[in-house]
């Protein structure tokens, strides 16, 4: 998607931190974070959101799913971490590319609301 700010991070287009990298995801740390890790995990492939997700593309949340401990943990989140994806405008979804948030670094709060 030519106007997608995490398809120009892929690309190299924008710079970012890059905390992991395969042939089919990046992670990269959130400018803006919210807790004192906060990492981003995103397909290479575009995917609007978890509403986009299907048949022929679902493998590749699993391979995020099966990066993720291991992002965490070269992180040093060795005491826990919180996994969000916000999906759409009332959950304020502000990038329209599937993305998983690892937050963690304290004890975060215990509400989700």
């Amino acid at each position: 998607m030519d106007n997608c700010i995490f398809c120009k991070i892929i690309a190299g287009d924008i710079p970012s931190k890059k905390a992991y990298e395969d042939d089919k995801i990046f992670a990269f740390y959130d400018i803006a974070p919210q807790a004192p890790v906060h990492i981003l995990v995103i397909p290479k492939e575009h995917i609007a959101s978890v509403d986009g997700i299907n048949d022929s593309n679902s493998g590749i949340v699993a391979h995020i799913f099966e990066c993720i401990p291991r992002i965490a943990a070269d992180a040093g989140l060795t005491n826990g971490f919180r996994i969000v994806s916000n999906c759409g405008d009332d959950a304020c979804q502000s990038v329209k590319h599937l993305h998983f948030h690892i937050l963690g670094g304290k004890q975060l709060n215990g509400e989700m609301a």
